[in-house]
């Protein structure tokens, strides 16, 4: 009884975790194949090698398909949010009548009904997605060309600068693409029965001032996205990179997918906090210039003073670091999903480790 039992466990497969089992001792012994849909993989192939990539780091493919991402992170949060941005846009112009964002809510409800909180959904669906097209796919075209124009080395050593100018450019182009539906969303929220929708406020526009209309505020959106963007992408890579390397207890490649995605959120966040306040002063003068006919930024900024550049803030902070950080976690969640190359954090080329030995 006692040798067959032996012999039962010396063949099992749960002997050893990877334990070869031989039913017969003449049989050949076969390398195991992958099982195709299956998703578990063995225990020491790191976390970000059980999916294929769908494209290869720096092709076409993967900056379309980064772009893709940038539409679906940056559309989808903005119309979310539209209820918080419209009362935030009344507040930095009419801080009388709407005092605080409680207050804000309580009127526009008690004036318009739930449906006037979704005022201007369709230019903000319209203009932040393409704005998301050009500021996620150009950022990552951007970061790829900088860095082979520096050199691998000097890409890691000054990686902030290289974020810094690649975000600043893709944001350049984001906006041109931004500010005609930016323009259309601002009026129809803050002037009251200027239009009821997109459609009502395009011929409107035109009319009254011409294309001048929806291109007027694009250099004070410059002054508000650009510094933004730059707080967004740098912060949000440094951050990445310090949580991994002092909060994470493990290794980013040891981590499951859905504990990769816990820490983009967690850094989109903060970034988006730091956002929020740098870019605030150019975001009320926006506010503030599209619903006045014929002002220019300067003598907006002038007419607010240095307070007034802050009204709103609070409202912002709340809808920018929620916008941050949910557009990081569905950028990631859609790069995850395409099978999109997810490099890790940077780490020192081996040239630059030898030089300091």
């Amino acid at each position: 009884m006692f040798s067959s039992f032996f012999e039962t466990a010396r063949n099992s497969p749960f002997r050893t975790p990877l334990s070869t089992v031989r039913c017969d001792a003449a049989a050949p012994v076969v390398d195991p194949q992958p099982v195709e849909g299956r998703q578990i993989a063995a225990a020491a192939t790191p976390v970000a090698q059980q999916q294929q990539d769908s494209c290869e780091f720096g092709s076409s493919k993967y900056f379309a398909l980064c772009g893709i991402g940038g539409i679906l992170s940056c559309g989808t949060t903005h119309t979310f949010v539209v209820p918080l941005d419209l009362v935030k846009c009344r507040l930095q112009v009419d801080q009388a009548k709407y005092k605080n964002l409680v207050h804000g809510f309580k009127v526009t409800v008690a004036e318009e009904g739930a449906r006037g909180l979704a005022k201007g959904w369709f230019p903000t669906l319209l203009g932040y997605s393409a704005q998301g097209l050009c500021k996620f796919g150009l950022y990552e075209v951007f970061k790829v060309k900088y860095a082979d124009i520096i050199g691998e080395e000097n890409a890691y050593l000054y990686r902030t600068s290289l974020y810094l100018a690649a975000s600043a450019s893709a944001e350049f182009f984001a906006d041109i693409a931004l500010a005609p539906f930016e323009a259309a969303k601002v009026k129809i929220q803050t002037i009251p029965g200027f239009a009821n929708n997109f459609r009502e406020a395009v011929p409107k526009m035109l009319k009254e001032e011409g294309v001048n209309a929806f291109y007027k505020g694009l250099v004070p959106l410059w002054m508000r996205q650009i510094p933004y963007t730059m707080m967004k992408f740098a912060c949000f890579e440094r951050t990445v990179e310090l949580l991994y390397k002092y909060v994470v207890p493990k290794p980013r490649a040891d981590c499951t997918k859905g504990e990769q995605l816990i820490v983009t959120f967690a850094a989109g966040y903060i970034a988006g906090v730091f956002c929020a306040v740098v870019s605030h002063p150019a975001d009320v003068v926006v506010s503030k210039l599209n619903q006045a006919k014929g002002a220019s930024a300067i003598s907006v900024a002038k007419s607010l003073g240095f307070s007034g550049m802050w009204n709103g803030l609070t409202p912002r902070i709340i809808m920018i670091g929620t916008l941050t950080a949910l557009q990081w976690f569905i950028y990631d969640g859609v790069k995850v999903a395409l099978g999109i190359p997810r490099p890790p954090p940077p780490e020192m080329p081996a040239s630059l480790k030898a030089k300091q030995h």
